[in-house]
């Protein structure tokens, strides 16, 4: 019997093995954050996050994923990919992340 998929801390579907995944670091590498803790994350759930906070705002505000989802922005895009199926991927709208 196989290990169950993870669980994205973020939207809290599982992460199938051929879901697109990436490690997020909870507080950025340039932010002070390289060797800290990571969490892996569906890639559409990352993007989401790059795109919706400045590296600054992830370190000092947004460095826990009960913080991230309790964002109003998030909380929109979490209710919406909770819809989807947990392989499910598409481009970020972006362009909004002010740096």
């Amino acid at each position: 019997m196989s290990d169950p998929d993870p669980i994205c801390p973020l939207c809290l579907r599982p992460i199938p093995e051929d879901a697109k995944q990436s490690l997020h670091h909870l507080i950025p590498r340039l932010r002070g954050g390289k060797g800290g803790p990571t969490v892996l994350l569906h890639q559409i759930c990352h993007n989401e996050i790059h795109a919706t906070f400045t590296e600054t705002e992830l370190a000092r505000e947004f460095n826990t994923p009960e913080a991230l989802r309790a964002h109003p922005r998030m909380e929109g895009f979490l209710k919406w990919v909770a819809k989807r199926p947990p392989n499910f991927h598409k481009r970020s709208a972006g362009g909004r992340r002010k740096r």
